[in-house]
């Protein structure tokens, strides 16, 4: 990493999503793990990675209050701005860019709902990003894949190897990132990932193998494995406090 990593590497955090998989009501931004809303775990482990100096949290409109309102109350010291989002999550990460400063040279996009991501995965992918220009965090498919039609009948079966599931951060140098999304822009695409975005101006990423417990929150089950990694993980931290 280079020495100016703090201060080059800035976040934005897509936490504006509608949590319609949810059941809707409440966002699942807040929803609590181990007593804590989801994000607080998220705005964490940023705060403790090394490789990004600020950060940039997008919510809805409506949770605006709210979600200034924990990063105050969990002490959060990175968090630089609270902007609405967009009608999209490609619209909400555009949101973020206008508030960067103007010494930064990456842009790490994350999703709030994957509150589970650790600091040094993060600053994996950060590293990553200043050797390539574009990295994200993933992992290889652990089950087969089938292609279906509509009516959900089997087309074919790719072959797993060479398959990975792409995850969050996702960090790219900032001009490439702006260059990607004037493109997208003027092209009126939307994408609903950051790699695909500089995918289609002829840019290769990097993937990282990250972890299978950086999930993302999108159905109640996904709480449930969420709360039971965090005890694991909290359990496992009281034994080595012991020792």
């Amino acid at each position: 990493m280079n020495d100016n990593a703090a201060e080059t590497c800035c976040a934005v955090i897509a936490a504006a999503g509608r949590s319609t998989r949810m059941g809707g009501g409440i966002s699942k931004q807040f929803l609590p793990l181990m007593g804590v809303p989801a994000v607080i775990h998220t705005l964490r482990a940023f705060d403790q990675a090394l490789a990004v100096g600020q950060v940039i949290v997008i919510c809805r409109k409506e949770d605006l209050g709210q979600m200034r309102e924990c990063i105050e109350r969990y002490h959060i010291r990175k968090v630089t701005a609270v902007l609405p989002g967009g009608a999209s999550r490609q619209e909400s990460v555009f949101a973020g860019l206008g508030a960067l400063p103007p010494d930064a040279g990456y842009l790490a996009v994350h999703d709030g709902a994957r509150p589970l991501v650790k600091s040094e995965e993060i600053n994996l992918c950060v590293r990553d990003a200043f050797q390539t220009g574009a990295s994200a965090l993933g992992t290889p498919l652990k089950d087969t894949v089938k292609r279906v039609d509509s009516g959900q009948r089997v087309l074919s079966t790719p072959a797993r190897e060479g398959l990975w599931a792409v995850q969050t951060p996702q960090v790219f140098c900032l001009d490439l990132y702006r260059r990607a999304a004037a493109r997208a822009c003027a092209d009126g695409k939307t994408y609903t990932d950051d790699c695909q975005l500089v995918e289609k101006i002829g840019v290769q990423v990097h993937l990282c193998r990250g972890s299978y417990e950086n999930i993302k929150l999108t159905t109640s089950e996904d709480l449930v494995f969420a709360q039971a990694i965090l005890e694991k993980r909290s359990a496992f931290d009281e034994s080595r406090a012991r020792v």
